[in-house]
């Protein structure tokens, strides 16, 4: 998400002469006063800047102090709602994401990333149709991301036939759109089409930096395909780079089973 903010000057009036005249003191202070929008605005793009950093303290200040600016300023909801779920605080998320649709009710990137978190919380249904909005919205710009957001939301709960259907539909539109190729693979190696997930994690990998998700996505398939040296190699980075991740924990629970049988 990315703002135009204009940087704005505000000028702090101390010490104002005995001879300065009553005018001039108005004068002076309505020039001192600071657009509220506008400083809004920028504790806003301060915050994306600060959650980017992991300085997430810091990043919930500016925002209570831009809501606090600004109280119709939907990007200062929706920061608050995508830095609740950073720190999976889903439900307080929920509240900010329902507050900015109560400005504004048609926005459709604000309904995408609303079904994204409800997907996050299991409640798929409710999620899909929050999405739909989205994608459906003649005005929206870029529904590849609301058809990706539901792909993922439907890997998630099961369904991959709609799955895989709504992620092509992203990738048709969008066809190197990372979060839809990351899905794919995700669905190949559910559904053990290992060359399908290959082939989508390879895309994956030639445009976006290696995770821990991709690469344990890669030893999958590679080691379902009886491809050994490359597996070997994806879970030497996957240890090497991510040694303190959830999917490198996997990976060694399943070199351990493989010991012991």
């Amino acid at each position: 998400m990315k703002y135009l903010i204009r940087i704005i000057l505000i000028i702090t009036i101390t010490g104002l002469s005995a001879c300065s005249s009553k005018k001039d003191i108005v004068v002076e202070k309505r020039v001192s006063e600071p657009d509220l929008e506008e400083a809004a605005a920028l504790n806003v793009q301060l915050a994306i800047g600060y959650i980017d950093r992991d300085q997430l303290g810091v990043a919930l200040e500016k925002l209570d102090k831009a809501i606090e600016q600004d109280p119709e300023n939907i990007d200062a909801y929706t920061t608050m709602a995508y830095l609740k779920r950073k720190v999976n605080e889903f439900e307080e998320a929920e509240n900010y994401y329902l507050e900015a649709l109560e400005i504004k009710s048609t926005n459709p990137n604000i309904h995408n990333n609303y079904g994204g978190l409800l997907c996050q919380m299991g409640r798929y249904d409710d999620a899909l149709k929050e999405i739909r909005l989205a994608y459906e919205d003649p005005f929206y710009e870029t529904p590849y991301l609301a058809y990706a957001n539901a792909g993922t939301c439907l890997l998630d709960k099961g369904d991959y036939k709609q799955a895989e259907k709504m992620l092509r539909k992203a990738l048709r539109e969008q066809p190197n759109y990372a979060g839809a190729l990351i899905s794919m693979a995700e669905l190949g190696v559910k559904t053990e089409k290992y060359l399908m997930a290959r082939a989508y994690i390879q895309r994956y990998h030639a445009i976006a930096r290696p995770t821990a998700e991709s690469l344990w996505l890669q030893v999958q398939a590679e080691k379902a395909l009886g491809a050994q040296d490359h597996y070997m190699k994806y879970a030497r980075k996957l240890l090497n780079d991510f040694p303190d991740s959830d999917e490198a924990g996997m990976l060694e629970e399943m070199a351990r089973n493989e010991r012991i049988r």
